[in-house]
Formats: structure tokens, C-alpha cells, sequence
């Protein structure tokens, strides 16, 4: 395949030219004369055409896939073992990895969730976070806590309820 290059007015939209600059060449055939445009000044110029097939966007999005999955890895490095499960530190990494193959696959119109995206997820929790759930495990209170304190709102209801029509008569005979 030719290389990422422009030839004549036709135009690429700025996200195909950052796709082609994150691949390099080989994935972009731009420039290709069409059969039956001359130099005559009434014709105009070819205009790039894209054939994009599924086994093309597929090798598409697994190339950036990986290049989010590389971003991800150096954003991580800055991350101290003691501060892995702290949100605050990891969720813009980790949000970004997210953002990352999610923009990629609208914008190919790949469709997400996806596989390929499910394994770089499962991939990061493998990785950095496999630990995370031991050191800050969340319980559920006790039954005998947790009735009394879903029971307690729904018989106040009806008791307000009650008392508030019934200040509103009281109200309604003193005038």
C-alpha cells in the first residue's frame, strides 16, 4: 500500500489523519488516480475513496487498542505499589485507557464493549489491581441492623402522613 500522502484537493478528516500518524503507512491508500479524470479544468480532482472492510478495521482497532494499552502502562509507572488502589491516583489513568478504546471504537464504528476492549480491562485488573479487593473489602451490615434501619423510614411515613392531615383539619376549624 502507498504510504499516508495527499495528492490533487481531495481531503482526509483531521481524525484519519491522526489514525494514519499513530499507524504510520501502510494503512492509508489516499491518491490513487481514478479512472477517468484527465487534467481537462471542467472534471474534478479524485477525491480519496475508503474501503474500509471489517477485517481492515478490525487490524485497525487491535493496532490502537495496543498503543492505548502502551499509553495506559506508562501512565502507570508513576503509580507507586502502595498507591495502586487508591482511586484518586489511578482513575485518570485508568479512565483514559477506558476513554481511549471506546473513542477509537466509535470512531471506526467498531461497536463497545468489545472483546478486544473487555481484555485490555481484564488485562489492567490482572496487572495493577488484582490485589485491591483484599485490602479494602466492603461488608454488608448485619441483618439485625440492616432490618430496623430499612423498617424504621416506611412505618414513619405513614405516622407523618397521618399527622400532617390531621393539623391541617385542626387548622381548617380554628379560622
Amino acid at each position: 500500500m502507498a504510504p499516508c500522502t495527499q495528492t490533487g484537493s481531495g481531503r482526509l478528516s483531521r481524525g484519519l489523519l491522526l489514525l494514519c500518524a499513530l499507524l504510520g503507512t501502510g494503512l492509508c491508500h489516499v491518491g490513487a488516480e481514478a479512472e477517468g479524470f484527465g487534467q481537462d479544468a471542467r472534471t474534478s480532482p479524485p477525491v480519496a475513496v475508503f474501503n474500509w472492510t471489517a477485517q481492515l478495521v478490525e487490524e485497525t482497532y487491535t493496532n490502537i487498542t495496543q498503543k492505548c494499552w502502551e499509553f495506559f502502562v506508562d501512565l502507570m509507572r508513576n503509580v507507586t505499589v502502595s498507591e495502586l488502589c487508591e482511586w484518586k491516583v489511578i482513575s485518570r489513568p485508568y479512565s483514559l485507557l477506558q476513554a481511549c478504546l471506546e473513542d477509537w471504537a466509535d470512531h471506526l464504528h467498531y461497536g463497545y464493549p468489545n472483546a478486544l476492549a473487555e481484555q485490555y480491562i481484564f488485562r489492567s485488573h490482572r496487572r495493577y489491581f488484582h490485589n485491591c479487593t483484599l485490602q479494602h473489602q466492603v461488608f454488608d451490615p448485619p441483618q439485625d441492623v440492616l432490618l430496623p434501619m430499612i423498617i424504621a423510614p416506611i412505618c414513619l411515613i405513614p405516622f407523618l402522613v397521618t399527622l400532617v392531615i390531621w393539623r391541617s383539619k385542626d387548622g381548617k376549624a380554628q379560622a
